[in-house]
């Protein structure tokens, strides 16, 4: 900012502090006499908002419904759907800050930022890409990236996790519509109590008694799964977008609190919602989006007192189609190399041996850890009932650095890079090696 740069994207993983992290800006702003707005895009972001703003001690007003209004505060936390009808009486903001702004190309973000051209824009999210691959270059400037999630779990700001995978619900024949599965057909091939094991199951298998959040493809199937949690014993509520604001707060009133234990949701805890206590994410929804897997698993690695782990039960199989939630990974403003969406039948950044479950890195012949072949064709797998597997995420990291370690030249690491399914193989092979060249030079090494 301070070399006129005035739209920043801040690149940060789910649960790194980013709202916090703006906070202490808005108030260094406000201490300087500027107006700013942090902008959000639900209800529940609104609340979130206020409490990390009070937590560090700055005085605003809020722009949303059932709020009233206050326009002599120079900061405003505002939701955008209220904000774009409001925002012509407020003060002209010199700053303003948009959570998950790789949702800015919707119509009501890009209306407020084409009106307001002269504030300094700073965007926050986890994943620095729309859903159909398009980056942010035409909305932001630069981007600064964080820590990522390995460090920040090897250094305690996020919590370890255990995942559990089988070989993935069968979305053989499912149509994709706007970038992702189509959700009507995603419907009747999710939607059934049998699918990769039940759900009930292995939630008492691996994690009884503990706060859930589950992800669904639709409202129906969430009410399904609600019931069948209720049938079983165990207290569950279903939410989505359109449920009344009062019954909302109740249902994670009741979640905090410990008299709900699970959370079934459409598309309404994927972003934002802050629960550290909650300690295991259901994933029912198959994705054909980084975006949304990331941002879902993120939900449970938030760290808590008295929490060891999170738990993530992958019925939908999005670890092998995405990859493990700590791998590293390259995000550019500009979006990615290949626009187009990866099939069914695509290559994986995770695989999981038929024998033993462990999941690894694709490109090899055999198992690494049971030797088991792999058939050179991807086996047709019918699922009906099936336990979860756990990935031993620890062997994966470790196999991952010996892999690294061998390779020798810039060439061998892009060819890794491709092995593993990356993006993005020659980014993340220059970040590499550059690292590498960095060490040997401050440990008094030839380069």
């Amino acid at each position: 900012m301070q070399r006129g740069t005035r739209s920043i994207v801040i690149q940060s993983p789910t649960g790194s502090g980013k709202t916090l992290l703006t906070a202490h800006m808005v108030k260094t702003a406000a201490a300087k006499g500027m107006t700013a707005w942090f902008c959000v895009h639900r209800r529940e972001l609104v609340k979130q908002s206020i409490r990390a703003f009070a937590e560090v001690g700055v005085n605003h007003g809020v722009v949303a419904a059932g709020f009233l209004e206050a326009k002599r505060h120079a900061v405003q936390i505002a939701s955008i759907q209220t904000l774009i009808r409001r925002y012509e009486r407020l003060r002209r903001p010199q700053l303003i800050i948009w959570d998950e702004c790789h949702h800015i190309a919707a119509g009501s973000w890009a209306a407020l930022r084409k009106a307001i051209p002269e504030a300094f824009h700073i965007g926050l999210t986890a994943t620095p890409e729309r859903l159909d691959g398009k980056g942010l270059a035409e909305y932001f400037d630069v981007m600064i990236e964080g820590p990522s999630v390995e460090w920040l779990i090897e250094n305690g700001y996020l919590a370890p996790y255990r995942i559990f995978a089988p070989q993935g619900i069968s979305v053989a024949g499912v149509h994709t519509r706007m970038g992702d599965f189509a959700k009507d057909e995603l419907l009747a091939v999710a939607d059934k109590p049998t699918i990769t094991g039940d759900a009930i199951k292995h939630y008492l298998k691996h994690a009884a008694g503990k706060r859930a959040v589950v992800f669904c493809v639709s409202i129906e199937h969430s009410k399904h799964v609600v019931e069948q949690f209720r049938q079983a014993g165990i207290p569950a509520v279903h939410v989505d977008g359109e449920t009344e604001t009062e019954a909302r707060d109740q249902a994670i009133r009741r979640f905090t609190n410990g008299e709900v234990r699970v959370l079934s949701n459409v598309e309404l805890f994927g972003e934002g919602f802050d629960l550290p206590s909650l300690e295991v994410a259901i994933l029912l929804r198959p994705t054909q989006s980084l975006g949304l897997y990331l941002q879902q698993v993120g939900r449970a690695l938030r760290p808590s007192p008295g929490k060891t782990e999170a738990i993530i039960l992958d019925h939908a199989g999005n670890c092998e189609r995405h990859g493990l939630p700590d791998e590293e990974r390259q995000w550019s403003i500009s979006g990615r190399e290949d626009k187009t969406r990866r099939g069914a039948n695509a290559v994986a950044s995770v695989r999981v041996c038929p024998r033993c479950f462990a999941a690894q890195y694709p490109g090899r012949a055999s198992c690494t850890y049971c030797g088991h072949v792999f058939e050179a064709k991807p086996r047709q797998v019918e699922h009906v009932e099936g336990d979860l597997q756990e990935v031993d995420t620890a062997a994966l990291r470790r196999q991952r650095l010996r892999e690294q370690s061998r390779t020798e030249t810039f060439e061998d690491l892009v060819e890794l890079g491709r092995a593993r399914g990356y993006k993005r193989p020659y980014l993340w092979a220059k970040h590499v090696w550059n690292a590498r060249q960095q060490k040997k030079l401050a440990e008094g090494r030839a380069v």
